[in-house]
C-alpha cells in the first residue's frame, strides 16, 4: 500500500465544497472586474523561472522541482505563476500594440520546502495580473478585485500592508544606503542574509530570522528615497484606495526582493493563522518582461494562497457536503432495470441520484439513505413493481407518497 508523498495532499470529497466555494468566489469577482482566465502550463523551461524569479533566490536555488526530460531539455514544475503567465502574454501578444490585458489563473504550484500549516509542496494559488497599464489606477483596481474576492468569502480579520519600492531611477541610491547599513551589521545576520548582502540586499529585509528582523528595524526606508514620479504614484494609489473605502497600513519594511519589482508592494494578512499569516501578496513588476527577453511591459499582480484561505474557511464554517436529492432503494432483483431507467430520468432533470444496485432489506437501505444525507428515498420492492408505483419518502418531513413507475417498467 502506498501513501501520498510528503507535502502532497489529497483533497477529499468532504473538503471539495470549500474548494468549489473559494474558486467560484474568485471567478465571480474576476467577472465583475473584467479579468479573463488564463490556464498556463504547470511545467515551463527552467530558464523562465531562473530569469523571471532570479538565480539568487531561495526558490531557484533550493526549492524548484527541476528535471531533464528525454529530449535533454531542463524543465521545472512551476513554483509560482507570475513568470509563466508573463511568458504566455509575451508569446501570444496578449498585451501587444498598447493593449491592456487583465488575466487570472487558478491552479497548483510546486516547491520543495518544509511543509507547514497552509503551505505544502504542492499548493494552490489564485493569481491575477494586469499588463500594459503603468498607472496607480491599475494597482488600486487590482487591490479592489482582491478585496472583493476576500469579501465574498466573508472571512473577516484581514489587514492590508502597503509600501513602495521605488523604480530603477531611485532604487540605486536606496540600495547603496541599505548595503552600507547592513555591512555594518553583517556579523549579526544569518548566513543566508550574509550571502544575500552581495547578491540581493533587499531580501535581507524580508528574512524571517528573529536576529535579522531585529537588525533591519532601523534600516533605511524605501519611502525615504522615492523619486518624484514614484512618490506621486504612491500618493495617488493611497487616494484611490481611500476613495474605495479600502483599509490599509503603510509598512515601510515590506519588500519584494527581486530586481524587476518596482513601486507598489502589498500583502494581506490574517490574524487567524499564527506565524504563517500571509494569505495574499503582490506588487508591480515592470521589469519582468525584459528579464524574459521581451519588450518593456508594465504589470502588476497578486497571488493568494488557497490552502491558507481554506483553513480560514474551515474555522469559520466547516465543510458540510450536501447529500443526494434522491436515493433509490432496490428491495428485489426485478427492480434493477426499472431503477436504472428511473435514475437516468431523474438525473436528466438535474437531480443528484444515488443508488445501490444490489438488492437489500428496507431497513438497511433506509439506513444508507440517511447516512448519505439524501433528501428523498424511492423504494422499489416486489409489491411496488406489481402495482407499478414506487413508494417515496421525504427524509426531512417524513411524509410519504407514491410515484408512477409506468414509463420505466
Amino acid at each position: 500500500m502506498f501513501n501520498a508523498i510528503r507535502g502532497f495532499k489529497d483533497i477529499l470529497p468532504e473538503e471539495a465544497p470549500l474548494w468549489r466555494r473559494l474558486e467560484e468566489a474568485a471567478r465571480a469577482a474576476a467577472r465583475r472586474y473584467d479579468f479573463e482566465e488564463l490556464r498556463a502550463p504547470a511545467v515551463e523551461r527552467t530558464e523562465v523561472f531562473a530569469r523571471g524569479i532570479g538565480e539568487a533566490t531561495d526558490i531557484v536555488e533550493k526549492e524548484m522541482y527541476t528535471f531533464t526530460d528525454k529530449g535533454g531539455e531542463r524543465l521545472t514544475l512551476r513554483p509560482e505563476a507570475t513568470a509563466g503567465m508573463m511568458r504566455a502574454v509575451l508569446e501570444h501578444g496578449l498585451a501587444a500594440g498598447g493593449r491592456t490585458a487583465r488575466l487570472f489563473c487558478v491552479g497548483p504550484m510546486f516547491r520543495h520546502e518544509r511543509p507547514q500549516k497552509g503551505r505544502l509542496r504542492q499548493f494552490h494559488q489564485l493569481d491575477a495580473e494586469i499588463y500594459g497599464d503603468p498607472g496607480p489606477g491599475a494597482d488600486a483596481e487590482l487591490l479592489a478585485y482582491l478585496a472583493a474576492f476576500l469579501r465574498e468569502l466573508d472571512l473577516g480579520g484581514l489587514s492590508v500592508n502597503l509600501n513602495s519600492l521605488g523604480c530603477p531611477d531611485c532604487r540605486p541610491a536606496f540600495r547603496a544606503r541599505l548595503v552600507e547599513f547592513l555591512n555594518a551589521r553583517s556579523a549579526a545576520l544569518c548566513p543566508d542574509c550574509q550571502r544575500r548582502l552581495e547578491l540581493n540586499p533587499l531580501r535581507v529585509m524580508d528574512c524571517k530570522s528573529e536576529a535579522c528582523r531585529e537588525q533591519v528595524q532601523a534600516a533605511p526606508r524605501t519611502l525615504e528615497n522615492l523619486c518624484r514620479d514614484c512618490a506621486e504614484h504612491f500618493e495617488t494609489l493611497q487616494t484611490l484606495l481611500s476613495a474605495l473605502g479600502l483599509d490599509y497600513k503603510i509598512e515601510p519594511l515590506l519588500v519584494r526582493g527581486l530586481d524587476y519589482y518596482t513601486r507598489t508592494a502589498f500583502e494581506v494578512l490574517s490574524g487567524g493563522l499564527g506565524a504563517q499569516n500571509a494569505v495574499a501578496g503582490g506588487g508591480r513588476y515592470d521589469g519582468l518582461a525584459r528579464a524574459l527577453g521581451g519588450a518593456s511591459l508594465p504589470a502588476v499582480g497578486f497571488a493568494a494562497g488557497l490552502e491558507r484561505l481554506i483553513l480560514l474557511l474551515k474555522d469559520k464554517s466547516p465543510a458540510a457536503a450536501a447529500g443526494p436529492d434522491c436515493y433509490l432503494a432496490l428491495l428485489h432483483p426485478s427492480a434493477l432495470v426499472p431503477a436504472f431507467k428511473l435514475a437516468e430520468s431523474l438525473r436528466g432533470q438535474g437531480l443528484r441520484v444515488a443508488a445501490d444496485w444490489a438488492p437489500g432489506s428496507l431497513k438497511s437501505r433506509l439506513k444508507k439513505a440517511d447516512k448519505l444525507g439524501a433528501a428523498r428515498v424511492f423504494m422499489l420492492g416486489e409489491d411496488e413493481l406489481a402495482r407499478g408505483q414506487a413508494t417515496v419518502r421525504d427524509l426531512v418531513s417524513h411524509e410519504q407518497g407514491l410515484f408512477d413507475l409506468g414509463p420505466y417498467l
